[in-house]
């Protein structure tokens, strides 16, 4: 299987409605903000998204969350051990080149294998550079005055013989009242040749995000309270391509806003989002795919 010919840009916006999309576990798992007050979503928070629906789609994935696992490995060691063969272990680069042709976030988003061993050839250090890059997700409107935060309560006895059944305090919940977030991605052909990253794993991501949050409602995220609204997807002509990333991104950045007139967007019709054509104008010879999140 060829590589990835050409370099890939990629933007994506979320719609959120009523739904904590990163809690901040160092800040009783509030919705992230940045200093500024604006929304936050971690790139480790949506790669871990990307694995989930990747994995749903039947491929191989190396980093499994604990709630979310397809085998009986309890740890990322006991799943490379379980998987590569101890004589792989000693060679470093078909260590590697095992692990990126087994699992598809390994060759997208590389991996460190940092295992050690009691004896000398059984453990192994290795670092693999992934040719797919995420940046974190940022609101396009400051959200820090969005966020409401509940008290919950439980009715029932945890504990003892029931007879006691007073409502006793558990803690709270906080969730965004809405927010539009923007996150943006690069591909890499040149990193991909050295982990076999191809145009059909381009593709495979592609699809997982137009579809990043079918299956992944929770209390926090209710069915349905986040959405992906739009997918920017540029596949240049050359392998450095015929625009920085920066400058393919800022073509979405600059251009999606809160309308005129609107202190407090509702909705994500409150906003202005650019098209193709408006893409497209900004960045000469580049074609631009826009998707519809499904």
């Amino acid at each position: 299987m060829e590589t990835l010919k050409n370099k890939i840009d990629f933007a994506v916006i979320i719609s959120v409605n009523n739904a904590n999309p990163n809690g901040d576990p160092l800040n009783g798992n509030r919705p992230r903000v940045n200093f500024d007050g604006y929304g936050e979503l971690s790139d480790v928070c949506i790669k871990r998204k990307i694995r989930n629906r990747l994995m749903e789609n039947g491929q191989a994935i190396f980093v499994q969350s604990d709630d979310n696992r397809l085998d009986n490995y309890p740890s990322l060691r006991k799943r490379a051990e379980g998987e590569i063969e101890q004589e792989i272990w000693r060679d470093r680069i078909k260590f590697s080149e095992f692990a990126c042709k087994k699992w598809i976030d390994v060759r997208a988003f590389g991996q460190v294998f940092p295992y050690g061993g009691e004896t000398r050839g059984e453990g192994v250090s290795i670092g693999i550079r992934g040719p797919v890059s995420i940046h974190p997700a940022f609101s396009v409107a400051p959200v820090l005055d969005r966020i409401s935060s509940i008290q919950i309560t439980k009715s029932v006895s945890g504990e003892g013989d029931g007879t006691k059944r007073a409502s006793d305090t558990m803690g709270m919940k906080h969730r965004v009242d809405h927010g539009v977030y923007v996150f943006y991605g690069s591909m890499n052909p040149q990193l991909a040749t050295k982990t076999g990253f191809s145009d059909e794993d381009a593709e495979a991501i592609k699809k997982t995000l137009i579809t990043l949050f079918r299956t992944d409602a929770s209390s926090a995220r209710p069915e349905g309270s986040m959405e992906i609204y739009k997918v920017y997807w540029w596949k240049h002509n050359s392998k450095n391509g015929q625009y920085s990333s920066a400058k393919v991104h800022r073509s979405v950045e600059e251009r999606i806003r809160v309308k005129d007139g609107i202190d407090e967007p509702r909705s994500i019709d409150d906003y202005e989002i650019p098209g193709k054509e408006e893409i497209e104008k900004q960045l000469p010879g580049l074609e631009c795919e826009v998707l519809d999140g499904e």
